[in-house]
């Protein structure tokens, strides 16, 4: 998506917190900084800046923390799911918390300097389908996902679903 105009949904893995994104979306990157990859727990954090676009909170508001004096960074306090980054020059949502991911590839790789080691070389490892794990694995066959679906709804969780 190069900074066109679009109405995007989103948020996070217990649907506690929703978002909808709606106007001229920025290009979408991944940053590989130590401060970028803690708050994410992995090898990058996937980010799409919706400076120049309306940001509205749907259902919930994230929990911030300071990262740094310049940036906060926007999670769900009931989940943990990472949202926001948050910085003097705008909101950046993670790519991975939209209904639709897919629509948000990255063009731009930021704090290389940082950059894991084995990360160019991930493309090269052997793959597997998450059922392929079922003889290791055989509640893998029975899992229900409790995660919001990838779609606003009225209300959540639904009735009768658990909820800490």
């Amino acid at each position: 998506m190069n900074e066109q105009s679009y109405s995007l949904s989103g948020g996070c893995q217990c649907g506690a917190v929703r978002f909808l994104v709606s106007g001229r979306i920025g290009e979408a990157s991944i940053c590989h900084c130590r401060m970028c990859q803690k708050a994410f727990g992995g090898h990058y954090a996937p980010l799409v800046s919706t400076r120049g676009a309306e940001l509205v909170w749907t259902r919930g508001e994230p929990k911030r923390f300071a990262s740094s004096n310049f940036v906060l960074r926007g999670f769900c306090a009931d989940c943990g799911t990472p949202l926001t980054y948050e910085a003097p020059d705008g909101v950046a949502l993670a790519t991975g918390a939209f209904d639709e991911p897919e629509r948000l590839p990255p063009v731009i790789q930021f704090g290389t300097e940082a950059r894991l080691s084995f990360f160019a070389t991930l493309h090269l490892l052997p793959e597997r389908v998450t059922m392929d794990d079922i003889e290791e694995a055989p509640f893998l066959d029975r899992l229900v996902s409790f995660q919001h679906p990838d779609h606003d709804t009225e209300t959540w969780p639904p009735e009768g679903r658990p909820h800490d």
